[in-house]
């Protein structure tokens, strides 16, 4: 019973709570029996609130008992990513030079959930300064794939990801300034979904070292969570000027016919296998979904991304380390600090110049297409210490060779979503992305509904990938959290 509670969805438990048949207080304790017994394994959440989410729960309880629930998501657990404020909690970013920080008010959104009802469980794992693709730091540790403890589930929203799909509760918020929700989510069978600019406001938060590259974004097991979670975290806030320029949040009944450009690689860069073939399949489905599906060559050139998104990371970097007198700790990271400080102010321009004409580039580019399709990430999760894969399909790949697919809706500003596919022959979940343009945020939610009403991937979770594999794995809540090996493993 308890174990069939962590799994309800967050919608399901909300209606269980308006039906008197649950209460808050009890999923929560469901939650937080399964956190104790998995989470020293998997190290999902690093700073766990008991006292302050069973105070949430029990005044959700009442609320829910008197018919005054706060919101449709009232008492639902949720865990807050380690680079978003959180009242007393520790915001450590990874880094030992912010590890000893305790925020006093919540960044604007927790907040925000806090008002509608929602249960704050605690903090999930980062890589240092959110600025890598694998979740570990020298504070905390490795973050582990649920699906393989031997595996990372990706960055630098790992930690978020491995709640949700490990039953640690059913929503995370987490940040993308480079496909940090998308790819994780893809790598955790997971939907997730980064927003443009400006649909989900911030404030109150850390130093934005991305700029407006980065966004938070909702993480859930299903499309009706994700839109529900969306819709408290969307509304404008006045202090964030963004938050303005679009046209109100709204979810359309049905998607319509969409013209989708599928780019199945970019340029040289190499794709598994087996996620290309998943990708492809993908595409196919879509298309006898009635979408205009039209295979093509990405509508940018690729080799340029690097030389925009660099500049603005080190750059970014830089100045933070300055701010605080410190240095990163990671090797990688200290190189791409000191490269911001080499950076001179005209490099700085250029990449600025050049994502702005990327962006312009891009509006014309949606008077012909709707969306564009790709693989979310272009390898599957690797071991949970390295910090990238070093080979792809037998291609040797530089420490962002995994991501190369999702950096693009960053730097032009486009909403990105990531939803699950046809898993790998082990069982291990593979993702895809469609990319929108600005504003687009609600259809993409409509088809992400579409698309788990045709091809439901909660399903093919609950029977160990089944489905699409063949083969029968432990399931997500009966496997030993003791046992670890090659093969595909759930908790």
């Amino acid at each position: 019973m308890s174990e069939d509670l962590a799994f309800l969805s967050a919608t399901a438990l909300a209606g269980r709570f308006a039906q008197g048949r649950l209460s808050p207080t009890e999923a929560l304790e469901a939650v937080l029996a399964r956190v104790e017994r998995l989470n020293p394994r998997l190290n999902a959440i690093i700073a766990l609130d008991e006292h302050g989410a069973r105070a949430a729960a029990a005044a959700s309880t009442a609320r829910w008992r008197a018919g005054l629930p706060l919101s449709p998501l009232d008492g639902v657990p949720f865990t807050v990513k380690d680079n978003i404020a959180m009242a007393g909690l520790p915001c450590a970013w990874g880094s030992p030079l912010f590890a000893g920080g305790v925020p006093e008010r919540d960044e604007l959104l927790v907040a925000r959930l806090r008002a509608a009802g929602l249960v704050p469980l605690g903090k999930t794992n980062v890589p240092e300064f959110t600025l890598q693709g694998y979740t570990s730091n020298p504070v905390f540790g490795p973050t582990r794939n649920p699906w393989n403890m031997a595996l990372t589930p990706g960055g630098s929203s790992g930690g978020a990801v491995a709640a949700v799909a490990a039953g640690l509760g059913p929503l995370a918020l987490g940040t993308d300034g480079g496909g940090s929700i998308r790819r994780p989510a893809s790598h955790a069978g997971l939907v997730g979904l980064k927003p443009t600019p400006g649909r989900v406001p911030r404030c109150d938060g850390l130093p934005a070292i991305l700029l407006d590259l980065e966004q938070i974004g909702p993480i859930a097991r299903t499309s009706a969570d994700l839109i529900a979670f969306l819709a408290l975290l969307a509304p404008p806030d006045a202090r964030d000027p963004l938050s303005h320029a679009l046209p109100p949040f709204a979810v359309p009944a049905v998607p319509g016919r969409q013209r989708i450009l599928f780019v199945p690689r970019f340029g040289a860069n190499p794709v598994d296998p087996e996620i290309a073939a998943s990708t492809a399949a993908a595409a196919a489905r879509l298309a006898e979904l009635g979408h205009h599906v039209e295979e093509g060559a990405p509508p940018f050139e690729t080799e340029m991304l690097a030389a925009l998104f660099n500049p603005i990371g080190q750059a970014g970097l830089a100045w933070l380390l300055a701010a605080r007198g410190g240095e990163a700790s990671a090797p990688m990271l200290r190189e791409m600090a000191e490269a911001g400080r080499a950076l001179p102010a005209t490099a700085l321009f250029a990449a600025l110049d050049g994502i702005a004409a990327l962006r312009r580039r891009m509006a014309s580019f949606f008077t012909a297409y709707d969306l564009i399709l790709t693989p979310a990430a272009a390898a599957l999760p690797w071991p949970a210490e390295e910090v990238a894969p070093p080979v792809i399909d037998g291609q040797a790949v530089g420490p962002r060779g995994h991501a190369v697919f999702t950096n693009f809706a960053n730097l032009a500003g486009l909403p990105g979503l990531a939803l699950p596919s046809r898993p790998s022959s082990a069982g291990l979940p593979i993702g895809f992305q469609l990319v929108g343009q600005p504003g687009a945020d609600g259809l993409l939610c409509a088809l992400a509904r579409e698309w788990e009403a045709a091809e439901p991937w909660p399903l093919w979770q609950e029977a160990g990938w089944t489905r699409h594999s063949g083969k029968r794995d432990p399931g997500v809540r009966n496997s030993d959290p003791n046992h670890a090996s090659s093969s595909t493993h759930s908790p």
